[in-house]
């Protein structure tokens, strides 16, 4: 049996985890230890996860069976209409639970990808997904900082709740173990502009911290922000995520997130922080025109977040306090409207 240790972790404030959803860099950084190969402890790891499967029942944590996966299927398939269930048993992670002769085999879920895996957190049930990175990655490096004290227990990070970090020094390979969220594009639009406004800030003010504490997420985007739909939003995915302590000037080029700057796209070096802003403002752009809400005063704060100019745009920091400047001066009438969206997902 691999030897393993692992770092019990509390909740701080997670690509869709629901089940029906489902290369150059040239950087300022510190401290980087060239004795690896930076590229490779950075890549996607794709673990055989039958390896792992009773280490991670030691730590509480139930990987899904083909039983499980059986089981979720046929009582959901008991509440729908047999319209419905025609549809469900054509899904393919419906055919990939019952084409399986071994019901305690592990069971993938076709639509995650292979450094995925959906689970239970035994002593309470609540669903998880278990992510493997390389030990060494600069992912699992930012993951632990910010889910341990004492940036875990600062209120404006919005980082995906993790429980558990589990290490395997002898794999060099790590699970980060983090409660299953949805994505933004199937949930329902917030009911009322002031719960939209909510949410925006919420996303803001994390990239405000994110910064602050000199690391930048470099692939903002609506399949990389959560919700619990309960009004809270959270962060996943730092694969391309950096820190830059002790950097006065940092720079970046040959980047390759999902909403990349121009300044970059057009080869050119630029600062991680004034990229993540950019991308930012094309998230909240994508909000707006998706739930239906939009305000003259948010859109104005999303015109300068998208300066064609790196300078003009404001800081993280920046942009959190404009946005709470313009939030008063909004009218409680126009707060409680919901939008044709809204109005429509409800109705």
């Amino acid at each position: 049996m691999a030897l393993m240790c692992h770092i019990p972790v509390q909740s701080s404030t997670p690509r869709s985890h629901s089940r029906h959803d489902s290369d150059s860099e040239s950087l300022s950084s510190p401290g980087t230890s060239h004795s690896f190969d930076e590229d490779e402890v950075n890549s996607r790891t794709t673990p055989y996860w039958p390896k792992y499967q009773v280490l991670l029942e030691l730590k509480g944590i139930h990987l899904d069976t083909h039983r499980d996966v059986q089981e979720f299927y046929q009582q959901h398939c008991a509440k729908q209409e047999p319209d419905n269930v025609h549809e469900i048993t054509c899904q393919a992670g419906y055919i990939n639970a019952f084409r399986c002769n071994d019901s305690d085999a592990l069971c993938p879920d076709p639509g995650l990808p292979d450094n995925l895996f959906r689970g239970t957190r035994l002593r309470d049930g609540l669903k998880v997904i278990v992510k493997a990175v390389h030990l060494l990655s600069r992912e699992f490096d930012i993951i632990r900082r910010l889910v341990l004290s004492p940036l875990r227990d600062d209120p404006t990070n919005h980082t995906i709740p993790v429980h558990e970090l589990v290490e395997v020094p002898c794999d060099n390979i790590a699970f980060i173990v983090m409660e299953e969220w949805q994505s933004l594009y199937v949930i329902d639009p917030p009911c009322c502009l002031r719960n939209f406004l909510c949410a925006v800030r919420q996303c803001i003010e994390h990239v405000a911290f994110l910064h602050r504490n000199h690391i930048a997420h470099l692939d903002i985007s609506m399949r990389n922000l959560l919700t619990d739909n309960n009004g809270r939003y959270g962060y996943i995915d730092y694969e391309l995520s950096h820190q830059f302590e002790g950097v006065t000037n940092p720079m970046l080029c040959g980047y390759r997130g999902t909403e990349v700057a121009p300044e970059l796209e057009n080869g050119e070096f630029g600062n991680p922080y004034k990229a993540d802003v950019w991308a930012l403002g094309i998230f909240l752009l994508r909000c707006c025109k998706l739930t239906g809400y939009s305000t003259l005063e948010l859109s104005s704060l999303v015109r300068r977040m998208l300066s064609t100019c790196p300078d003009e745009r404001p800081s993280a920091a920046a942009a959190l306090e404009a946005f709470d400047a313009t939030v008063p001066c909004i009218g409680e009438d126009r707060l409680q409207m919901s939008s044709f969206n809204s109005h429509h997902s409800h109705g």
